[in-house]
């Protein structure tokens, strides 16, 4: 029986060898054939634009308020390429920055110029608080960065109640104070803008120390030596967005909010009410007027201010409820 089934097993190899041997003489075999041009493997090709990563040229000439950028240095030239293609491929950031811009610096460049202050001031808000209330480290706060000892000194109102660094109008005209004490201590723009980040004694001393009276000629620290160039460098962006890869349609844009001012000139004591008796939810009170600070608003006598509201919400709505609510607060 061993010897019987010994037997069978060699006889299957022979029949299955023989069948692979004649198989691969004849080339019918569908396994040894070469696949079809169908089924063949193509090698993924991937061809790269020229400007897939693109580097851009600096402009011919630039200036910032009207003066000239000495771009005939070298190392002014180095200082705004490495700017202008940071803040260029820092996209995310720089959507936004265009986007705001649209809503904001309009407002901003009227402010300035009803107040003495080159309209290229305006990118110097940008680059301090990327158009947002935000809050340092420092506790520099607004737009405009401004610290609560700067502010007091420049005519901000800063209490428990009310913080007018919080209010881009109030604030651009704080600082426009500022740079016009500035300029007449330093007598350029450009040096105006270098102290809004180091201090007017900071670049003072610089200044006398190096014995110049050029921001450009200033070996600073870190931060100063590239403020001017980020300022220039996002004014170059925003003023030619396409040139830098941002073509943002308009309607992507963020919008200007058609406002109207409310003169108040007595107590608010609850803002809750006061907004929703004109038809406001209190979100929306505070978003246009951030420099109100808590729940209610008390007016000293003599004293008053100036709320924005939405277009069609500065009359209290005709409801007995409502009016009593402004009254009382209740």
């Amino acid at each position: 029986m061993r010897k019987f089934i010994m037997l069978q097993l060699w006889l299957g190899i022979l029949i299955i060898g023989g069948y692979f041997v004649y198989k691969r003489t004849t080339g019918k075999d569908e396994y040894l054939t070469p696949p079809p041009a169908s089924m063949e493997t193509v090698p993924l090709e991937v061809t790269l634009p020229d400007n897939y990563v693109k580097v851009f040229e600096l402009p011919d000439t630039l200036s910032f308020a009207g003066e000239p950028v000495p771009l005939h240095m070298t190392d002014v030239r180095e200082r705004l390429d490495r700017e202008i293609h940071v803040n260029s491929y820092w996209h995310s950031s720089t959507i936004f920055l265009i986007k705001r811009s649209n809503r904001w610096l309009p407002l901003l460049e009227e402010l300035l110029k009803e107040n003495g202050i080159p309209t290229d001031f305006k990118y110097l808000s940008v680059i301090e608080s990327g158009l947002e209330n935000v809050v340092s480290p420092r506790q520099a706060v607004g737009f405009w960065q401004i610290r609560e000892g700067t502010g007091n000194d420049f005519g901000l109102e800063i209490n428990r109640e009310v913080d007018q660094r919080y209010d881009p109008i109030a604030s651009t005209a704080a600082a426009a104070r500022y740079m016009l004490k500035a300029k007449e201590k330093f007598g350029n723009w450009t040096n105006v803008a270098a102290s809004y980040n180091m201090g007017m004694k900071g670049l003072a001393d610089e200044l006398e120390e190096q014995k110049t009276n050029s921001y450009y000629d200033l070996l600073l620290n870190e931060e100063t030596s590239r403020y001017m160039f980020r300022l220039l460098a996002i004014k170059e962006i925003l003023e030619h967005p396409k040139k830098y890869g941002y073509d943002i349609p308009q309607e992507l844009l963020y919008p200007v909010i058609p406002l109207d001012t409310l003169r108040v000139t007595e107590d608010i004591p609850s803002l809750v009410d006061f907004a929703q008796a004109r038809g406001l939810s209190y979100k929306e009170l505070r978003l246009h007027n951030p420099w109100l600070r808590r729940g209610a608003l008390n007016v000293r006598k003599g004293k008053s201010y100036l709320l924005r509201l939405p277009k069609g919400h500065v009359e209290v709505l005709p409801t007995d409820n409502q009016t009593d609510a402004l009254n009382s607060g209740n």
